[in-house]
C-alpha cells in the first residue's frame, strides 16, 4: 500500500534492476549530456511512426464507409481494433523487453508494424481490413511500454517528465501529420493509396530511430519468470495510486478516441461539407498537443500533480461543449482545447506512473497502456455509436461523461492522500 508521499510526483526512485538511482546511474542521460539529443529525437521519431500507424484509418473512415457500404460504427472497428490489440498484447511484449532488452522490443515492433502498414492497402474487404489492423496494432504494443521503461531507466529522474513529454509530444505529430497526409492522400487518390503513404512515412521514422537511439547503459536483462510477472502485476492492480492513474489514463483516451473517430463525419457532412482533405487537415489542432504534453513538467511544478489533472479535464470538458456549435471556427476551438487538455493529462498520469512504481517499471508502464488504448477502443467504438443514435451531441455527452469520471478518480485520491496523512498524524 502506498503512503501518502507517493501522491506526489517524486524524483527519485529506489535502486533495482529496472531503474537505477542517480547515484548508482552516473551514466545516465540529462539535458546536455552526449546521447540525450539523440535519444530525444529517436523516441520522437518512433512516436510519430506509432500513432501515424495506429490511426492511419481515422481521417479516412468516411471514405472507407463509402466504399465498403458500411455505418460508421463498422468502420470504426478499423481503428478500435488496431489499438484493442495494442491493449491486449502490451504486457506480454513489455515482459519479453525485460528478457531482450528495450532497444530490441522497439526495433521489432516498429519493423512488424511498418510491414503490415504496407500491406493494409492491398485488403480486400472491411474483414481483412479489421484483421490486419488488428495484428498491426498487436506488433505495436511491443514499443510504448518498452519507450516508456527505457527512459525511467537511461534519463536523470529530474529529466524524466520533460524526456516523456517529448516522446508523448512525437506521438502527437504522429497523429497530426499522418491523419493530415492521409486526407490530402485519400482526396487525391483514395482511401487505399493513403494508407500506402502512411506505411512509407513510418518506414523512414523507422529507420531514423534505429540509426539515432544509443544503446542502453542501464538495463540488465531478467529471466522470463511467469510467477513473478504475475506477482508484479498483481502488485501494481493492488496499488490505490497506480489503479487511479491507470483509470484516468483510460478515461482521457476514451474522451480523445471518441471524438476523433467522429470528427469526420461532422465535418464532411452538413452544415460544414468539407472535401476530405479540408477535414483531415483538422488534426493541425495536434500541434496544441505537442506543447500541452512537453509543458506538463511545468504544471505539475506549478499546480501539483491533481491540480495540473483538474486543469486539463476541465479544458477537455470547455472543449467539447464549445464544439457543439455550428460555426467552424467556434468548433476548431474547442477540439484545440480538447487536444490540449487531453495531452496534458495524458503526459501528466503516465509521468506519475513511471514514478511511483519503484520496481517493475516496463509492467507499471504496460498496465497504464493496455488501460490508456482499451480507453481508446471503447472511446472509438462507443463514439461512433453514440454519433449514429444522437449525432455530434451524443459523442459530447459521452466525452462529458469520460471527464466526469477523471474528475471523480482525482477528487478520490485527493480524500485518500489527506486520509493517510490522518492516519499517519494519530499512529505518532
Amino acid at each position: 500500500m502506498p503512503s501518502a508521499s507517493t501522491e506526489a510526483l517524486s524524483t527519485s526512485s529506489a535502486p533495482s534492476e529496472s531503474a537505477p538511482s542517480e547515484s548508482s546511474a552516473p551514466q545516465q542521460l540529462m539535458p546536455g549530456r552526449p546521447g540525450y539529443r539523440r535519444m530525444s529525437f529517436a523516441l520522437f521519431a518512433a512516436g510519430v511512426a506509432t500513432f501515424a500507424l495506429l490511426y492511419s484509418t481515422q481521417a479516412l473512415l468516411p471514405a472507407i464507409t463509402s466504399d465498403f457500404g458500411v455505418t460508421a460504427s463498422q468502420a470504426s472497428w478499423t481503428v478500435s481494433a488496431a489499438t484493442g490489440g495494442l491493449a491486449l498484447f502490451v504486457l506480454p511484449l513489455s515482459a519479453l523487453s525485460e528478457r531482450f532488452g528495450r532497444r530490441t522490443m522497439m526495433t521489432a515492433s516498429l519493423t512488424v508494424a511498418v510491414v503490415i502498414g504496407l500491406l493494409v492497402p492491398f485488403a480486400p474487404n472491411l474483414g481483412w481490413l479489421i484483421a490486419l489492423r488488428a495484428v498491426q496494432g498487436a506488433a505495436l504494443a511491443g514499443l510504448p511500454a518498452s519507450a516508456m521503461a527505457f527512459l525511467a531507466e537511461e534519463v536523470r529522474p529530474k529529466a524524466l517528465v520533460a524526456a516523456i513529454g517529448l516522446f508523448v509530444a512525437g506521438n502527437s505529430i504522429g497523429g497530426m501529420s499522418g491523419r493530415i497526409l492521409a486526407g490530402w492522400a485519400a482526396q487525391a487518390w483514395g482511401w487505399r493509396a493513403a494508407l500506402g503513404t502512411i506505411g512509407l512515412v513510418a518506414a523512414v521514422c523507422a529507420v531514423g530511430f534505429r540509426l539515432l537511439l544509443p544503446a542502453a547503459r542501464n538495463f540488465t536483462p531478467v529471466s522470463l519468470n511467469p510467477r513473478a510477472l504475475g506477482r508484479t502485476v498483481g502488485a501494481h492492480l493492488g496499488d490505490p495510486l497506480l489503479r487511479r492513474l491507470f483509470a484516468i489514463g483510460a478515461l482521457f483516451m476514451t474522451v480523445f478516441g471518441a471524438v476523433y473517430t467522429v470528427i469526420g463525419y461532422r465535418l464532411v457532412g452538413a452544415p460544414f461539407d468539407l472535401a476530405q482533405g479540408l477535414a483531415g487537415s483538422v488534426f493541425l489542432v495536434y500541434l496544441v498537443g505537442t506543447v500541452s504534453s512537453a509543458a506538463a513538467g511545468r504544471l505539475v511544478d506549478r499546480l501539483g500533480r491533481r491540480g495540473a489533472l483538474y486543469l486539463a479535464g476541465s479544458t477537455t470538458a470547455v472543449g467539447l461543449l464549445l464544439s457543439l456549435a455550428d460555426l467552424l471556427p467556434v468548433v476548431l476551438l474547442g477540439l484545440v482545447l480538447i487536444t490540449a487538455g487531453f495531452f496534458a493529462g495524458h503526459a501528466v498520469a503516465s509521468s506519475a506512473v513511471s514514478h511511483t512504481a519503484k520496481t517493475g517499471r516496463a509492467q507499471a508502464s504496460a498496465l497504464y497502456q493496455s488501460a490508456y488504448y482499451l480507453g481508446s477502443s471503447a472511446g472509438g467504438a462507443l463514439g461512433a455509436v453514440a454519433f449514429h443514435a444522437g449525432g455530434w451531441a451524443g459523442t459530447v455527452a459521452l466525452g462529458l461523461l469520460a471527464v466526469l469520471g477523471v474528475v471523480a478518480v482525482t477528487v478520490h485520491g485527493s480524500h485518500s492522500a489527506r486520509a493517510a496523512r490522518r492516519m499517519t498524524t494519530a499512529v505518532r
